[in-house]
């Protein structure tokens, strides 16, 4: 049986490897197995931040198994695959052959498929019996949302006129009048603008009656139906916007791709909190680590400033100074406001001198680190562990992005709780992300952000950072 080969191999590989004792290999490892035998759906809860070491409870399930399998990875998840996790199951005679690219593979190798490869392969058809494991759950809907998406910048329009002569003087006027609307008006600190139904509405009449269209505009004129949000990227300096359309529900634009097939889904969602796209899965686990015998050092004292209040600056500045002061290790400030975050940025420089950087990737050892909640869940894997982790305002995304604005809307029209259902998990799922690794390192949070205190769903956020035990002071180490 798959499961007891899986089970018996991975414990030699773990025994011959030295492999860090993750206390959940033997049991991924016989779920995964299970799984693939019965062709089922399982839904995986890994605790955030979980040392990628699981990977080979995953991997070698898939190298024993002779059916048709396709895995989803990110671009960053495949690098590590091939890198370091293929050449060790190698290293101690597990072969597991990928194929790469949107064509099938030959019988018995693992299909590595990127999300929008995965996609090429379900509209071809040629995706058919296999089954899917998706090792990164909780970036499926953005990632597959970024593969559906349409962009069309100033290239893209000229081609168009070159393409169609006839209607190039129309064409021209369309594009010049909407450019005019949108460089009007305020685009905010995320310059960017959302581009209503009605805006498009011209151009999509005179597209209609027209030839042949180059790409994208065909993918443009098929995403005309409800479900779709547009915005504009605005470059202020070159009067110049970039179109951007994606769906709100990628999975709605791929009727079918995860049912009736089987599926591995593995992600750390919290307890009681799941994917957001209706999976039912047949079997669902929970694989998070046990509670830490010490709890995280939190301060985030009464009476903060709301992050919208005037002198909101000035305290982050004396708070981070306090909070910085005698620090030996590295100190990361997470903060989304750019321009609230370069002035702090240069506030603590001249407090501190060249330790202080902007999303630096090579801090000194007692360096720190503004940078925004984006860029430090991207580059964690690759930076030294933190001492302190300073969150200056909260993950929760602002409404000024269309893309946010679009999917509250959405909600807002079915009557829905679209605060509590989709901005405070998204954002407690990325705070839970970010300060995996200040837990590793047995080093301290601080939450500057008044709303913590002061809104009735910052319990919320309590319970998602336990254990926790609260630092009434603040002492240098």
């Amino acid at each position: 049986m798959l499961e007891a080969r899986a089970h018996h191999q991975l414990k030699a590989l773990l025994q011959q490897g030295g492999e860090p004792r993750w206390p959940h290999h033997l049991t991924l490892s016989r779920l995964v197995a299970r799984s693939l035998r019965r062709a089922d759906q399982t839904l995986v809860r890994l605790a955030p931040g979980s040392d990628p070491s699981w990977l080979l409870g995953l991997l070698v399930p898939l190298a024993l198994h002779q059916q048709p399998v396709a895995m989803v990875v990110s671009a960053g998840l495949r690098q590590r695959l091939l890198q370091v996790e293929l050449p060790r199951l190698e290293a101690v005679g597990l072969s597991l052959p990928c194929w790469e690219g949107p064509q099938p593979p030959p019988a018995g190798q693992l299909w590595l498929l990127q999300h929008d490869q995965l996609v090429q392969a379900w509209r071809a058809g040629t995706l058919a019996d296999h089954q899917l494991v998706v090792p990164e759950g909780e970036l499926l809907e953005p990632q597959l949302r970024e593969a559906l998406a349409v962009v069309i910048d100033t290239s893209h329009w000229e081609q168009l006129r070159r393409s169609l002569p006839a209607a190039s003087a129309s064409l021209l006027e369309l594009h010049e009048r909407l450019s005019r609307r949108l460089l009007a008006r305020p685009c905010g600190p995320l310059q960017q603008v959302a581009i209503a139904p009605e805006d498009e509405a011209p151009l999509r009449q005179l597209l209609s009656v027209l030839g042949q269209l180059p790409e994208p505009w065909p993918r443009w004129m098929a995403s005309s139906r409800d479900g779709w949000t547009s915005w504009a990227r605005i470059n202020a300096a070159l009067l110049q916007w970039q179109w951007h359309r994606q769906p709100l529900n990628p999975l709605v634009e791929l009727p079918g791709l995860l049912e009736g097939r089987g599926l591995v889904l593995v992600g750390p969602w919290p307890q009681g909190q799941g994917p957001t796209f209706g999976l039912t899965p047949l079997v669902e686990l929970c694989l998070a680590d046990p509670p830490l015998l010490d709890p995280l050092p939190l301060f985030a004292p009464q009476g903060q400033p709301l992050p919208n209040a005037p002198h909101y600056a000035a305290h982050l500045l004396d708070q981070c100074r306090r909070l910085v002061l005698g620090q030996s290790g590295l100190t990361v400030v997470l903060l989304d406001d750019e321009g609230l975050r370069l002035g702090l940025t240069s506030g603590l420089a001249a407090e501190f001198g060249s330790r202080v950087g902007h999303e630096l990737t090579a801090p000194e050892s007692n360096g720190v680190i503004c940078c925004s909640w984006s860029w430090w869940l991207e580059h964690q894997p690759r930076l030294p562990l933190p001492v302190q982790l300073v969150v200056a305002t909260l993950p929760i995304a602002s409404i000024e992005d269309p893309l946010t604005a679009a999917r509250v809307a959405a909600l807002r029209l079915q009557g829905r709780d679209w605060f509590r259902e989709l901005l405070l998990p998204e954002a407690l799922q990325r705070l839970q992300l970010a300060v995996a690794g200040v837990r590793r390192s047995s080093g301290r949070l601080a939450v500057l952000d008044g709303r913590l205190r002061r809104r009735g769903w910052g319990r919320a956020v309590l319970e998602a950072l336990e254990p926790w035990v609260a630092l009434t002071r603040l002492r240098p180490d």
